[in-house]
């Protein structure tokens, strides 16, 4: 089959289920390990040289990026939502709606780190992008992350006073204790929060449940909407750009994918590489790994992000009609269950109602789980989209968000 018009929804697809099977290797560390490995390796996971080479390969190719996949797909199918019918905007709230209920009950009964919730609240606020246009969408999506890095900067920049006066001789026991609690925050080995995780999460299932909707845990999701607000906004806006600028449609000549992975690359791995090697040579200070993560690797994270949405239209191109991307197609195609379904998955392996091996497993040694989730999502989807016409949760959403039964059987 050729690349054209059928194709092109295809590389939607495809991309998609690039998407949902690589943002298993960020979460994989928030499944596993307290919360705070995430963005801290002294803060649980071992401090091996295999771990800490695995923070750094995960902070400068996978930290952020594979979100950021995610995200534009997700701002690239509103436009597909709402202008690919005349009640487009009404089912687009519905499905905001409806994806926030799914997202709480993911919060709530099945792991804290759920994304939906941020996506269906920001979804909502984000109808206005779509009357813009590429240019406006690009410059909309670059003011949005600058207020993202100034924001965070401001933030965890307080911190950095904090640290001054608790350094003072003879300093004020509550300024002490405030900027230990502002640490913990950031992942500072032995906090209380890492132990109250490994309690909750090693026990059954009311113990982790409990402590999801009764400690701060239960705020995480809300957390994550609030901290990522601007980012997450100038994702979407920027999945417009690139869908109505042909980029995820794949309109564009191998040479101009070509072109722009290398320079996204060209922008983003040096200057990852050296804030990496920074922060190492702080011994993963808490405040100075922070900062680093959440400001001064965002501009050069977005670059790496473009370089890998290149390579995989490159490798889509590349690779169509092959079995192997038939199964990627399918996976996202099925995407918002495999994601929700990852999250059952990996639970269960993890946490004391299941296998149990949570805070077991260390940095290096929990990517190796990895290959085996993807294998069960391309394994899975062909089979049951043959069949059915979306995948159950898919399905699902679809019906609620439209108000009526879709028919499901091909």
């Amino acid at each position: 089959m050729s690349f054209g018009e059928r194709q092109r929804y295809f590389s939607l697809d495809a991309m998609r289920g690039i998407a949902v099977m690589a943002i298993l290797l960020m979460n994989i560390i928030a499944f596993s390990m307290p919360s705070q490995a995430y963005l801290n390796p002294r803060a649980w996971g071992g401090t091996t040289l295999p771990d800490l080479f695995a923070w750094a390969i995960n902070f400068i190719l996978v930290d952020g990026k594979m979100r950021g996949l995610f995200s534009l797909m997700f701002g690239a199918s509103m436009v597909l939502v709402i202008e690919g019918r005349e009640d487009g905007l009404s089912v687009h709230k519905r499905r905001m709606y409806w994806l926030a209920v799914f997202g709480l009950i993911h919060a709530c009964f099945i792991w804290h780190g759920d994304i939906l919730l941020s996506y269906a609240l920001t979804g909502l606020m984000a109808g206005f992008l779509i009357e813009k246009d590429v240019s406006g969408l690009i410059k909309w999506a670059i003011g949005l992350v600058i207020v993202h890095v100034l924001f965070w900067g401001a933030m965890i920049g307080s911190g950095f006073l904090w640290e001054a006066e608790a350094a003072v001789t003879g300093a004020d026991p509550e300024v002490v204790a405030s900027y230990r609690a502002i640490l913990d925050g950031f992942g500072r080995p032995g906090s209380k929060e890492i132990a109250r995780e490994l309690i909750a999460y090693s026990g059954g299932y009311l113990d982790a449940l409990r402590f999801r909707t009764t400690t701060e845990a239960a705020m995480v999701p809300i957390g994550f909407f609030v901290s990522g607000f601007f980012e997450t906004l100038g994702l979407f806006a920027l999945g417009m750009a690139l869908l109505r600028n042909g980029f995820l449609k794949g309109d564009w000549e191998e040479a101009r994918y070509r072109k722009m992975m290398w320079r996204g690359y060209a922008l983003g791995l040096p200057g990852l590489a050296l804030l990496a090697a920074w922060v190492w040579s702080t011994n993963f200070d808490p405040l100075r790994t922070a900062i680093t993560t959440y400001a001064l690797a965002v501009p050069f994270k977005f670059g790496v992000m473009i370089g890998h949405a290149a390579l995989a239209m490159l490798a889509i191109r590349r690779f169509q009609g092959t079995k192997i991307m038939a199964r990627i197609i399918a996976a996202g195609r099925a995407a918002f269950t495999n994601y929700l379904g990852t999250s059952v998955l990996m639970t269960t392996l993890f946490y004391g109602y299941g296998v149990g091996l949570f805070g077991q497993v260390s940095r290096w040694q929990v990517y190796l789980i990895v290959p085996g989730a993807w294998a069960i999502m391309l394994i899975w989807s062909m089979p049951w989209l043959n069949r059915y016409r979306y995948g159950p949760l898919e399905w699902l959403w679809r019906s609620l968000a439209r108000g009526k039964w879709q028919v499901m059987r091909r």
